[in-house]
Formats: C-alpha cells, sequence, structure tokens
C-alpha cells in the first residue's frame, strides 16, 4: 500500500502572516511520517513565502487553482507554468471552481494538461450535485467527469494524477455519503480509469475523498476500501484538528 495523501485546502482564508503562523504551528504538532504525504494548499499570496519556509520533507504545497495558459495577456491569472518550483500538486475542477465560477469540462481538461505539462501533480476533483444523486446518475456523473479531465492524457501521465471524489451536495454541508456509497463512487471511478488507460493506471491512480471532512471522521473515511487520502475543508484552517487528522492517516 502506498502512502495515504493528506491535502489541506485554506480556500480564501489566512492572510500571509496567519499562514506562517499556522505552519509554524502544525510543524510543532507534526512528526515526519513515511507513510503519510501532507499537503497544503494557501493562497496564492502566501504560496512564495511558505515555500521558503516549510520543510519541503515535511510538507509540500499546492495551488488551489491557476491558468491553463503559461504565459500572455491574461491579466490577473496565475500560470502553471509560474508555479513551478513553489508547489508539487495543484487543484483542478473543484466543485466551487465548477459550480461559483462556472469552469467547463473544456477549461478542466486544458488545466489538467497545463499541470502534466509543468510537472505538477494535478489533483482533479470530481463529484455529482444532490439532483444527480438522487435522480441515479453519480456514476455517470463521474464518468463524464473523468472523461472529460482526461481527454487528451496518456496512459502514463493519468497514472500521475490524483483523483478526489468530492461530492458537491455534501461540502461544508455537514453530510456525507455513507462508507458504502463512497466505495460505489471510487470503484466507479477506477473502472472509468480502466475502460480509458487500462487496469494497472486504475490500480496504481490515487483516489482521495473530499467532502466535509472532519478530525472526528476522517478514521472512518481512510478505512473504506479504495480511498488513498483525504481533501480536507475547514478542519485544515485548525492545526490541531489537522494533525489530528494526519496522525489518524499514520496510524492506519
Amino acid at each position: 500500500m502506498g502512502k495515504k495523501l493528506i491535502i489541506g485546502n485554506w480556500k480564501m482564508n489566512l492572510t500571509i502572516h496567519e499562514a506562517s503562523l499556522y505552519i509554524h504551528k502544525l510543524d510543532k504538532l507534526i512528526v515526519s511520517y513515511s507513510n503519510v504525504e501532507i499537503v497544503v494548499a494557501p493562497s496564492f499570496l502566501a504560496l512564495p513565502a511558505l515555500s521558503m519556509q516549510v520543510d519541503h520533507s515535511k510538507f509540500k504545497l499546492a495551488a488551489q487553482d491557476f491558468y491553463w495558459r503559461d504565459e500572455g495577456a491574461f491579466t490577473g491569472e496565475v500560470s502553471a507554468h509560474q508555479l513551478r518550483g513553489l508547489v508539487k500538486y495543484a487543484l483542478v475542477g473543484h466543485s466551487e471552481r465548477r459550480h461559483i465560477f462556472g469552469e467547463s469540462g473544456r477549461v478542466i481538461r486544458h488545466k489538467v494538461q497545463a499541470a502534466l505539462r509543468n510537472d505538477l501533480i494535478p489533483v482533479l476533483c470530481v463529484g455529482e450535485t444532490a439532483t444527480e444523486r438522487a435522480d441515479g446518475e453519480t456514476i455517470g456523473a463521474l464518468q463524464d467527469q473523468i472523461i472529460e479531465g482526461l481527454a487528451n492524457v496518456t496512459s502514463d501521465e493519468a497514472a500521475k494524477v490524483v483523483i478526489a471524489y468530492e461530492p458537491a451536495w455534501a461540502i461544508g454541508a455537514g453530510k456525507t455519503p455513507s462508507p458504502r456509497q463512497i466505495n460505489q463512487a471510487i470503484n466507479g471511478i477506477r473502472n472509468q480509469v480502466a475502460h480509458l488507460f487500462g487496469d494497472k493506471t486504475a490500480r496504481d491512480i490515487r483516489v482521495l475523498y473530499g467532502a466535509s471532512v472532519t478530525k472526528d471522521n476522517a478514521a472512518s473515511f481512510l478505512d473504506i476500501s479504495g480511498v488513498d487520502g483525504l481533501l480536507v475543508g475547514g478542519d485544515s484552517l485548525n492545526a490541531h484538528a489537522f494533525s489530528e487528522i494526519v496522525n489518524k492517516a499514520q496510524e492506519l
């Protein structure tokens, strides 16, 4: 079994100073584990400072988003090319990007490709809405998002991608699918990857769970067959809570 991957997505929270204090505190709370990879995704503003501060053997950094062109006249945007050397991972297609900012499958596909050509590991977020879940369309929705997100990607490239299953209806709502529903969704994800890229890629690709993950329920999610780690939202902003999640991953 490979390392568990725990990613803390800070979203639009913490100033540069607050982010620095947080990392200082987290560094004291967490020891370095050989079987857990710890990643934090701060705002763009904090990335350069944290890149200088963190122990890169202990923590990795991720970008919450980026633009898919490498350079050009795109005022206000940050490219994957500019993030090289600052981050190892980059979130792509988070449900908030899809549903608040209207990112299309085409844009998400371009972002996956941009991350890969710039030696970043894309964390492709997929998940169904409440309506899709109620209509029994969860697996179909996941398959469509994987087909869109991984179009024009080779098998070798696909094996590097991380997929995060985050049911949109559960994010920030305090609701979670049952372990059986999560297992079914992750099996559906791996089956679609196998259909596109073969069984070996489907086995190698890492699949995370991420929706309303807390220190209290993290262990139950990590114990579900097929879950290779967690994408943590709110509880990643509390150093003590996030460290508990990491410790539970290590124990498992």
